[in-house]
């Protein structure tokens, strides 16, 4: 099949990371892929020297002329039978596009909050394919009104050639952080901010530490509370120098080799957890908040635990539970197993396949990567 996705969104975001992956995916699975994206951007950046063609654009809003001119010429040139959206400005656009184009679109919605009345009535109905990025999500849009038929689910696919255990890796990045090569490395990588999580895992951390010498936190990230969680840190001289902070990094993805454990401590729901699938791609157990969509992305005490969100004895426990080898080895082998089975490449982007070439009352469950009937 042929494929023009659009992306024009210049932020370093989940959704942005995942247009990445999936073009990707479906150009490695032998599909003619084409994208108009943000020039120097992170899109442009993560298909850069794929074999994904890129045509530069932005769309400031739907009524931007120039991004559909964009998106016309591209498509004269590759014909797609596919429009492909993940970002809120260009939901309107593709469609428009699609019907004077002949093409069929499909889109994805990365964040639960409602849609306008307007936009969450028509445009699920108007895509030829509507996504969710998990069941968790996909609930919230039936319980926002839209048919259960219409809703498909297709989670965030995980490149294994990037995402993988490198021992290389990990001495390099301890030795540029200063972190120990015993040290036992709690990580936590994404937005710093309360919501996150970022205060009940420094207390939790805190707590462990004085029972585990050998316990270090790496926090990879930037965000509203980033000062304050430094200031936090620095309040506690006799710890202070066992946590490490990177900030705003483009490419994580090195630094999960650098963790023994990563924390996902969020306490308000997320979509789905991005940072948990690429932890356990490369072999690193999770602790992970049970709220939203991040029970979807691990396998309880099996790939990693789920906790209840803000409780930091649990989060300090839990701690020191993965601060044992034997227990991350075993959880970092199932984690790697899991994530090959549910969320690498070839499985999304045969589920993607799937969904588009069968009947619209089917969804993707790519948790188990089968077509599930609603």
């Amino acid at each position: 099949m042929k494929f023009l996705f659009v992306g024009t969104n210049p932020e370093h975001t989940g959704a942005a990371t995942h247009f990445v992956a999936l073009a990707q995916a479906m150009a490695e699975a032998g599909h003619d892929v084409s994208a108009v994206v943000y020039p120097d951007g992170l899109i442009s950046h993560g298909l850069a020297g794929s074999n994904v063609r890129l045509h530069h654009a932005r769309f400031r809003n739907i009524f931007d002329v120039r991004g559909y001119r964009a998106v016309f010429a591209a498509a004269k040139e590759q014909k797609p039978d596919w429009l492909v959206g993940n970002f809120g400005k260009e939901y309107w656009p593709l469609v428009l596009c699609g019907r004077l184009l002949g093409a069929k679109v499909a889109l994805f919605r990365h964040r639960t909050p409602a849609m306008s009345r307007l936009s969450g009535y028509f445009l699920p109905r108007l895509a030829d394919r509507f996504f969710a990025v998990s069941h968790y999500a996909r609930q919230a849009y039936l319980d926002s009104g839209v048919p259960a038929e219409l809703v498909q689910i297709l989670y965030n696919p995980v490149n294994l050639g990037i995402y993988r255990p490198d021992a290389e890796q990990h001495r390099r990045i301890r030795r540029q952080i200063g972190i120990p090569e015993d040290a036992i490395v709690v990580g936590y990588f994404g937005r710093m901010s309360d919501g996150k999580g970022i205060f009940t895992l420094l207390e939790a951390a805190g707590a462990a530490m004085r029972d585990e010498p050998r316990l270090h936190c790496l926090w990879v990230g930037d965000g509203p509370d980033a000062a304050v969680l430094r200031e936090r840190v620095a309040a506690h001289p006799e710890t202070a120098h066992r946590h490490h902070f990177t900030g705003w990094m483009e490419d994580v993805h090195p630094f999960y080799n650098a963790i023994s454990m990563l924390a996902f401590p969020s306490k308000r729901p997320e979509t789905f957890g991005r940072v948990a699938v690429e932890a356990q791609a490369c072999g690193i157990p999770v602790l992970g908040s049970n709220v939203g969509g991040v029970p979807e992305t691990l396998q309880a005490n099996a790939t990693g635990l789920l906790l209840e969100p803000g409780n930091v004895p649990a989060w300090r426990d839990a701690i020191l539970t993965l601060s044992n080898a034997h227990r991350r080895e075993t959880m970092g082998q199932a984690a790697q197993a899991f994530v090959a089975t549910n969320f690498s490449t070839s499985v999304i982007a045969a589920a993607f396949e799937k969904t588009l070439t069968s009947r619209r009352i089917a969804a993707v469950d790519a948790s188990a990567g089968q077509t599930a009937s609603l």
